[in-house]
C-alpha cells in the first residue's frame, strides 16, 4: 500500500487549479483521491467528476468539489488505474466493476494518466476480461459467447447473488487460458453481441503512465 500511496502523491502533482479532474476507480485511484483532497484543503481550486459510486462517495466524504458528469462535455485530466497494461498501452480494466463508466470518462478526457504498480505491467494482456452484460436474457448472451469460444463466470457477491454494476448490469469475467494475441479482434467479436454493453479492453486511451516499483522508484512514461 505504501507504493500505491506514493503513486497517488506523484499523480496529484499533475493537477492544476482551474481543471476539471476525472477520478478513476480502484485502490490506487483511491490513494490519488485522498492526496487530491489534501491539496484541495491547501487551496487547490478544481472541480471533479467520478467514474464510480465508490469514488464519488470517497471524494464527497473528503469534501472534493464534485459536479454532475451529465453537465459537462469534456474533462481536462483523468487519473485512473489499470488491471493490466502492455507496452502498446492497451489495457484491461474493470476488476472493480466500473469499466463502462471508466471508459466513458476516458473518452471525455483530454488526457488519461494511468497509475499502476509494476505488477500491472504485462508483455501481453490475458487472464480475465471483465465484460458488462445486461441482465435481460443474460444466459442467452452467455451461450452466444460460448459459441464464439469465450468462457467465464458471472461475478458474484459473497452471498452468492449477482454482482450488480453501477449501471445495474451483470459482470461476466471471461477467462483466457493463454495470452491474448489480438485484443482488438477479441473485443470486436465480443462487443458484436447485442447483450454485451462493453468489454474491459481499453485501446488508444492511455497517455502518461506513472509506475511504482517495489524498490521505491516512481517513474513516468510518456
Amino acid at each position: 500500500m505504501v507504493i500505491k500511496d506514493r503513486i497517488g502523491a506523484e499523480a496529484v502533482k499533475l493537477i492544476q487549479s482551474g481543471m476539471i479532474v476525472g477520478l478513476g476507480s480502484g485502490s490506487t485511484a483511491a490513494y490519488f483521491i485522498k492526496h487530491l483532497a489534501r491539496r484541495c484543503k491547501e487551496g487547490l481550486d478544481i472541480q471533479a467528476v467520478s467514474s464510480s459510486e465508490k469514488s464519488t462517495q470517497l471524494a464527497s466524504h473528503l469534501k472534493i468539489p464534485l459536479i454532475p458528469i451529465d453537465t459537462i462535455e469534456s474533462v481536462d485530466l483523468t487519473i485512473d488505474g489499470a488491471d493490466q497494461i502492455n507496452p502498446a498501452k492497451q489495457m484491461i480494466k474493470g476488476l472493480g466493476g466500473a469499466l463502462v463508466r471508466e471508459k466513458i470518462l476516458a473518452h471525455m478526457s483530454r488526457e488519461m494518466v494511468i497509475i499502476v504498480d509494476e505488477s500491472k505491467l504485462v508483455p501481453q494482456l490475458g487472464k480475465l476480461l471483465p465484460t458488462e452484460i445486461i441482465p435481460f436474457a443474460h444466459m442467452a448472451t452467455l451461450s452466444q459467447l460460448k459459441r464464439l469460444g469465450y468462457h467465464g463466470e458471472w461475478r458474484k457477491k459473497p452471498d452468492g447473488s449477482y454482482f450488480i454494476s453501477d449501471n445495474h448490469n451483470f459482470i461476466l469475467d471471461i477467462r483466457f487460458d493463454h495470452p491474448i494475441e489480438n485484443p482488438l479482434h477479441d473485443h470486436e467479436k465480443i462487443i458484436s453481441l447485442p447483450g454485451v454493453v462493453e468489454t474491459g479492453f481499453f485501446f488508444n486511451l492511455a497517455g502518461r503512465i506513472i509506475i511504482g516499483f517495489l524498490d521505491g522508484q516512481i517513474i513516468t512514461r510518456e
